[in-house]
């Protein structure tokens, strides 16, 4: 997935002199195609996230449009506050473009993993956040990124995930895809947990339940409308998500049925990271099986919820 975005900000370049690539120590090698073609819009400043978040907003308001990459625990936890004023308070249109969202990092613990990126860039105003279920989808975001009058925080998981989206669906910011109609459950999804969720509908076909899959690949800004309209007579809402319960697609999806819908809202089921900082090492599946986010767990707990009296608020489940 990473490889697709990097080798997109080439293409892009390509295509418009506004384009320029600014990387945080990345391998070697990356984007070298790119950086021959034109080596004065490849730029390499080393370990210093702050420094090329104010780099970036310079640039912006000097008309480009800058593509930012490094590992992400260091995009938005090192530097948050150059993100926040340097880039959403003057809304400049910089694309964040974070490597190892969730526990893709795993075996390097709780300081490279990803887990509350989501909460701290959505909470920021004119952020925008996006997060890619595979390679494919990836590559059809960057196109729509070149004219998007914002920041954007770019959610990527590792290479090799396995393409589960679908180019007949298209890709638009901020809109959300339906994979499959509602049932007795919609599934609510961003990121790789799609692949999950996709494998799990099927683990409940087989059981006589329905479910229907909703990926919000774009969290922030939420797509309301197609939200509200798949909720609307389905008995169970889930949201699945590698990141932890507070402020993340659960939360944000909560909020969206509770301000727009105060009447006949769904039985709720949250499944994510517990929240508290992963001290397991191993591989992102290990971690996310552990956590009850693979499919044979997350059918075993939609179909515990379905069996279990109404609850008369939002359920949480974290392991």
């Amino acid at each position: 997935m990473r490889n697709t975005a990097m080798n997109m900000v080439h293409k892009l370049a390509a295509r418009d002199e506004r384009v320029l690539y600014i990387g945080s120590d990345p391998g070697a090698g990356t984007l070298r195609a790119m950086s021959k073609e034109f080596p004065r819009r490849h730029l390499i400043e080393g370990i210093s996230e702050a420094h090329i978040i104010g780099m970036s907003a310079g640039l912006a308001m000097e008309g480009y449009v800058p593509y930012v990459n490094t590992i992400a625990t260091f995009l938005t936890r090192r530097c948050y506050e150059q993100v926040a004023v340097d880039l959403c308070l003057h809304n400049l249109p910089v694309r964040l473009i974070a490597n190892g969202g969730g526990l893709v990092y795993a075996p390097l613990g709780p300081t490279h993993q990803a887990i509350e990126d989501i909460a701290i860039m959505r909470a920021l105003p004119n952020m925008t956040v996006v997060c890619p279920a595979d390679a494919d989808e990836a590559a059809r975001l960057m196109e729509r990124t070149l004219d998007w009058p914002g920041p954007i925080y770019i959610r990527l998981a590792k290479g090799g995930d396995p393409i589960v989206s679908n180019p007949a669906h298209g890709f638009e910011i901020g809109r959300a895809i339906l994979m499959r109609p509602p049932g007795d459950v919609l599934m609510v999804t961003t990121g790789i947990m799609l692949q999950r969720a996709l494998d799990a509908a099927d683990l409940l076909a087989a059981q006589g339940v329905r479910a229907g899959i909703l990926h919000m690949h774009t969290v922030k800004p939420l797509d309301v409308e197609t939200l509200l309209q798949a909720t609307r007579d389905t008995r169970l809402v889930v949201t699945l998500e590698e990141h932890v319960p507070s402020g993340g697609l659960g939360s944000a999806v909560i909020e969206t049925l509770i301000d727009n819908r105060r009447t006949d809202l769904p039985a709720m089921l949250r499944l994510s990271l517990p929240d508290r900082f992963m001290h397991n090492y191993g591989s992102q599946d290990s971690l996310l099986k552990k956590h009850g986010l693979a499919p044979n767990s997350i059918a075993a707990a939609i179909e515990r919820s379905l069996a279990a009296p109404a609850a008369p608020s939002p359920q949480l489940h974290s392991t």
